[in-house]
């Protein structure tokens, strides 16, 4: 993760890091735990944008405070026939295409992401198994949901 987070630094756009209170407050409003992965990451930067500023970014990896229930995220319902209450946006990928952690699929220390796009949501497509792969493939993607063919 270090040499990832360094090159968000150098290259990318990252917001300030948020503090262990932030991150407190933030688990203790959502009800589970961030991995070691996104431990770090949001230590390192409270969010970021990939390649570009906003509003013109195709990565957008979510400040804590903007982190909510993918159902909520995608469907604007918190009701259980909206989408498992397990999963969690952490980047928006700007064209109601989302990035997610599922909470109840704690992989070891891991979470595994998981790609939500509105038109098929709660339907999702594993794409990693933990916040440092995915992050690792985003930062090499050249800009491009590298989880889509073609």
């Amino acid at each position: 993760m270090t040499t990832l987070l360094a090159e968000i630094s150098r290259l990318h756009y990252p917001r300030p890091p948020a503090s262990p209170a932030q991150i407190a407050a933030f688990e203790t409003r959502v009800g589970w735990v961030l991995d070691e992965d996104l431990r770090a990451f949001y230590l390192h930067c409270n969010g970021a944008t990939l390649f570009a500023p906003l509003p013109d970014v195709n990565y957008h990896l979510l400040p804590l405070e903007r982190i909510v229930r993918a159902r909520v995220a995608i469907l604007g319902r918190d009701e259980d026939g909206a989408g498992p209450a397990s999963h969690y946006c952490v980047v928006d990928m700007q064209d109601g295409d989302y990035v997610i952690v599922d909470v109840a699929q704690r992989a070891g220390a891991s979470l595994p992401l998981f790609d939500a796009w509105h038109e098929t949501y709660p339907a999702t497509k594993r794409i990693a198994s933990s916040f440092g792969e995915f992050l690792e493939k985003a930062l090499s993607s050249g800009n491009e949901s590298f989880w889509l063919d073609g």
